[in-house]
């Protein structure tokens, strides 16, 4: 039976749970984004932030070959501005360079909305009524869960024991799961808490 849930593509679902290292680049580039690996330290997933691509807002996840494969922009202009969450979209890249929305993921702005659920929506939709994933705990403290709408786990971030740096952590995507998609969650959560995809 294949249980994958593929969002940017099914060749990044594993049939079984996989732990990714995430490791921030050297700051010799402001906003230079992250590097994801296997336990066997090949590269398969690269993170470009404002500092690689030059514009605020955006990021880039490539493969570990170096091909684009997932466009993260935040939305802007007036009604954004005015709103208490800030949407940002995932575009897969295709190998003409077309983009396609895949997910949204809204998080809280203001005071008044910062103890709500940040919450992703898949496109297109699926069988959940108002989301598809949730995010809880903490990212700051490397200690945060991405579940389904159904409850069910899908990953689960730590720091990498022995080391306590939050410039190296793991993440644990259960059997299934696109994680390619996983990784531009992290990579937006990377952003909101101004750590190595952003500009200062």
């Amino acid at each position: 039976m294949d249980n994958s849930m593929p969002v940017v593509s099914k060749m990044f679902c594993s049939s079984t749970p996989t732990a990714l290292m995430i490791r921030r680049r050297p700051m010799v580039v402001n906003g230079g984004g992250f590097v994801v690996t296997d336990f066997n330290h090949n590269v398969v997933f690269i993170v470009d932030g404002c500092g690689i691509l030059g514009s605020k807002g955006e990021l880039m996840v490539k493969d570990g070959e170096g091909e684009q494969i997932l466009f993260i922009s935040r939305k802007g202009g007036i009604v954004q501005a005015l709103s208490t969450r800030n949407k940002w979209n995932g575009y897969s890249m295709d190998y003409q360079g077309k983009n396609k929305l895949v997910f949204s993921l809204t998080d809280p702005k203001s005071c008044i909305a910062k103890g709500a659920p940040i919450r992703i929506h898949i496109e297109p939709k699926r069988h959940c009524k108002n989301w598809d994933f949730e995010i809880s705990g903490s990212f700051g403290d490397r200690d945060c869960t991405i579940i389904d709408c159904t409850g069910k786990i899908v990953a689960q971030m730590a720091k990498k024991q022995l080391i306590g740096s939050n410039d190296f952590y793991h993440v644990t995507v259960q059997s299934g799961c696109d994680q390619a998609f996983i990784i531009g969650v992290m990579a937006v959560l990377d952003n909101i808490h101004g750590e190595s995809t952003r500009c200062l």
